[in-house]
């Protein structure tokens, strides 16, 4: 499967391939003439490309040991994108970032789904990363976009709202990856971006629409329901954990058939074998009952 590398400038906005001179719009529509599917993937918070660091193309999608190798983006079938960003800063200030790379992306999908209308293109994100995917979606047409994969998303509900409520949205199919052990960063979240609405969660307390599902990757259901699809995926190892959803044996690999077989993971099928209910915010931590009471009355449920 060919792999294209493209990076964000944080200065013009402008896209670039990695390490090549070429006109991102020519590379994307000569790729696209292949065959299978393509998956885009979006990086969330801390990663800044071309750091020696924190770059995202040495890590999280290294060919080998990254994404595209579990994913299945390095054999067969297919075109992966991986999809680089500015994202180190203030929180504050990344979040709006993020909504604006989100045109970019949106740039993108829409040059890949007219050079090859036949292929579905699905996006795949972790953390901020959902919100730039969310914004993309608002921006792109009816039908150029798949599946979705947000693996605990660093957004709100009310934006997964309006997402799902765009032309593009509408037809997509949406697949919110949750976790209790990433209940901290959801309340972290939530408290120090302050949005205006009280009620406004983040992702993890799910997305209500008919074409999302909340697959909740640390209830014991849940896992037992995948194991019967065919997809194995080893039980949570800490109670705080932001990277686990994609960073547990078999996760990943999910992941990989979700956006490979649609006909055979189909929504309806997935989420038959699902709880009809979360589990609610902060059950899984190790906390004395009256101690837990306490923090609960304090905190959002």
């Amino acid at each position: 499967m060919p792999l294209i590398r493209l990076n964000v400038s944080p200065e013009t906005g402008r896209i670039a391939v990695l390490l090549s001179p070429q006109c991102p719009q020519r590379a994307l529509a000569s790729a696209a003439r292949g065959s299978g599917p393509i998956t885009l993937m979006i990086h969330g918070y801390k990663y800044q490309p071309g750091s020696v660091r924190h770059c995202p193309h040495r890590s999280i999608f290294d060919a080998h040991t990254g994404w595209p190798a579990h994913l299945g983006m390095t054999a067969g079938a297919g075109l992966g994108v991986c999809f680089g960003w500015a994202a180190r800063g203030s929180l504050a200030r990344m979040f709006e970032t993020a909504q604006q790379v989100g045109r970019q992306l949106a740039q993108v999908v829409m040059t890949l789904h007219r050079a090859a209308p036949h292929r579905p293109v699905h996006l795949i994100a972790h953390s901020m990363g959902a919100e730039v995917a969310l914004s993309a979606l608002c921006h792109c047409d009816e039908g150029a976009v798949s599946r979705v994969v947000l693996i605990t998303g660093a957004s709100f509900q009310s934006h997964a709202a309006r997402a799902l409520r765009s032309p593009a949205g509408k037809t997509a199919e949406v697949f919110n990856i949750t976790s209790r052990e990433n209940d901290l960063f959801d309340f972290v979240f939530e408290r120090l971006l302050g949005q205006a609405a009280a009620d406004d969660r983040a992702l993890g307390q799910g997305i209500a629409a008919p074409n999302a599902l909340n697959i909740q990757l640390d209830c014991p259901v849940t896992l037992a329901g995948l194991a019967a699809l065919g997809c194995p995926i080893g039980p949570p190892q800490s109670h705080i954990c932001h990277w686990s959803g994609y960073t547990r044996p078999g996760a990943l690999a999910f992941y990989a058939q979700l956006l490979a077989q649609p006909n055979v993971l189909s929504l309806p099928r997935v989420a038959d074998m699902l709880p009809p209910q979360p589990s609610p915010r902060w059950s899984r931590l190790p906390l004395a009952s009256l101690t837990k009471t306490r923090i609960m009355g304090r905190l959002p449920a």
